[in-house]
């Protein structure tokens, strides 16, 4: 089975709103490619003007369909259930490993990979059937680039810091804006014929970005800082 590969834009964050944005893009995902039936939640970012679907926890399902508790369901639903109930703790735990791995490639600039692989797994037996091996097939790879900004926010009630946070703002939020229509263009012009017809898992891993990509950024962002005020003597 051949694994897909799908390229996300790179997404460039100040510090405190990385987690937020990962979660709505790992969230997003997970909820379009979850195997067999789940429960929407949707979700209203507290930093973001967006609202995104993810899978319904435990608790929010049983909010939602009390009587869902006493009902058995089948066996693939079960186990189903099982992979779904530790989603959020998978997506946090990753989300916080990713920014402890994160690469300096310049002046209050930092950058990292993530990489969302879905994979089943197979069992075959070697050594004439002796000893019984399982390995894990990936299908599909989600790769996102992300530069964290740890420049200093102005914080003063000025009008030239007030434009300056809403610049940084609206800047963060279109290029989140421009992640999620990517997703949404690749799930839904994409094709399934490489999802397999069976129950699968998922994986989020830290990448370390190639360094080409990092001398990239750093250029593109030499060549594009603004002039300097030139003051008279």
């Amino acid at each position: 089975m051949n694994c897909k590969e799908h390229h996300l834009p790179e997404l460039e964050l100040a510090t405190g709103q990385v987690r937020e944005a990962l979660q709505c893009i790992l969230h997003t995902i997970l909820f379009i490619r979850s195997p067999g039936s789940v429960v929407p939640h949707d979700v209203e970012c507290d930093g973001f003007d967006l609202t995104y679907t993810r899978i319904a926890s435990d608790s929010n399902h049983n909010n939602m369909n009390p009587s869902s508790s006493n009902n058995t369901g089948t066996a693939a639903s079960s186990v189903t259930s099982r992979m779904h109930s530790n989603v959020e703790k998978k997506v946090d735990d990753a989300i916080e490993s990713f920014l402890r791995s994160l690469s300096q490639i310049g002046p209050e600039l930092m950058s990292g990979c993530l990489i969302l692989s879905f994979f089943e797994r197979r069992a075959s037996k070697q050594l004439f059937g002796l000893v019984q091996h399982e390995e894990r097939v990936v299908w599909e790879q989600w790769i996102l680039r992300v530069v964290v900004n740890n420049t200093p926010r102005p914080i003063t009630n000025d009008s030239a810091a007030v434009i300056e946070r809403q610049r940084i703002q609206d800047t963060a939020e279109g290029m989140l804006r421009a992640v999620m229509l990517k997703v949404f263009e690749l799930t839904a012009g994409g094709g399934i014929e490489h999802v397999p017809p069976v129950i699968y898992e998922f994986e989020i891993r830290n990448s370390k970005c190639r360094p080409e990509d990092d001398r990239e950024t750093v250029y593109s962002r030499v060549a594009n800082m603004p002039t300097l005020i030139q003051l008279g003597n």
